[in-house]
């Protein structure tokens, strides 16, 4: 309707609005969210990286962009960041220690973590499936626990959330940066961590479907409004409506309150994820190459902009991906940490 102005400017106006409408259904939402106050640390030392990438070849529910994602975070991180230390585990590989197994991705974690002092920096990206379980011991709002699929599932089993953060997550000194990009569907908890974030940069009390469902109406009339692009502005209402006929939901209260005393962390543990605990991740097909939605939409906005915060990347990701895909992207922390600073690993 605004010809190649409104295009140019669609997302940029549209997420003011978005943010104004937020801030203030927030204000009459009574301790829906409650703001960051930790800082976060600085990297000094060295980096070491995990990719984790699993097509599940030739069994029921295979996958195809998988290992895709692993080899393209892969090469733009290592383009963009010093990375000392790197270990690949994908279910095409030869080498029986590189195929991601139960076991194997287990003794993964504990390498990723093995002596990180103060300064260092863990990154961890996982594409393949994800699952949900009954949760056993009282730790989970919505009563069900998350899960890592390895290649071996069948006769293993899966990889229980409570198990990757006691290996993964627990006890690492204070100083170290963790960074888990996780793939896979019902991953928003999938590191137990007990902070979860909008996109203004505050902490999530209780889960503001409704106001969300708002916000989102709003942002894609207003880009429809500039653009003209129809397609996702029907992807964005149906999503939009969903949560807006969903509403708020206050949660199990005591789980929240477990959760923050036995999962805080003294690290800075920062997992974004490819959706919400009750949805699923999309395996695409997007410019002719399969791969996951999160992975490609978590590229091409840095691709565009490294040097944008860590909040800022959540809500382009989900800008991305809004109208085209039913998942919403997620980021969570083991602190309070103030996240409006330039996304660094």
């Amino acid at each position: 309707m605004f010809g190649k102005a409104g295009k140019k400017y669609a997302d940029k106006i549209a997420g003011q609005l978005e943010k104004a409408v937020g801030q203030h259904l927030a204000s009459s939402t009574p301790q829906s969210t409650e703001q960051a106050t930790e800082s976060l640390g600085r990297v000094t030392g060295r980096r070491r990286a995990l990719f984790i990438g699993i097509n599940y070849y030739g069994q029921k529910g295979e996958l195809r962009g998988c290992i895709n994602d692993v080899h393209n975070i892969k090469r733009f991180l290592t383009s963009k960041y010093r990375i000392d230390d790197v270990m690949v585990l994908t279910d095409d590989q030869k080498d029986p220690k590189c195929i991601p197994t139960r076991q194997n991705i287990l003794a993964a974690f504990r390498w990723l973590r093995n002596g990180a002092k103060a300064g260092d920096s863990l990154i961890l990206h996982y594409s393949g499936h994800g699952g949900s379980v009954k949760d056993e011991d009282g730790d989970e709002e919505d009563g069900m626990d998350e899960t890592l699929i390895p290649v071996d599932y069948q006769k293993a089993g899966h990889i229980v959330d409570d198990e990757i953060h006691a290996v993964l997550v627990r006890g690492l000194p204070k100083g170290v940066r963790l960074t888990a990009i996780m793939d896979c569907c019902h991953s928003e908890s999938m590191l137990d961590l007990p902070f979860v974030y909008t996109v203004d940069g505050d902490l999530q009390i209780i889960e503001t479907n409704k106001n969300e469902g708002i916000v989102t109406l709003v942002g894609a009339g207003t880009r429809f409004l500039l653009d003209g692009n129809t397609k996702r502005a029907v992807g964005s209402i149906a999503q939009g409506m969903k949560l807006l006929l969903s509403g708020n939901s206050e949660g199990n209260s005591e789980a929240r309150e477990k959760t923050i005393k036995t999962r805080s962390t003294e690290a800075d543990v920062i997992q974004f994820s490819g959706c919400r605990d009750s949805q699923t991740s999309a395996d695409a097909n997007i410019d002719g190459q399969a791969t996951g939605a999160m992975s490609y939409a978590l590229i091409s906005s840095l691709s565009e902009n490294k040097n944008q915060t860590y909040t800022h990347l959540l809500k382009s990701m989900r800008q991305i991906l809004q109208g085209k895909y039913k998942q919403i992207p997620m980021m969570s922390g083991g602190r309070k940490l103030v996240l409006e600073h330039p996304f660094a690993i």
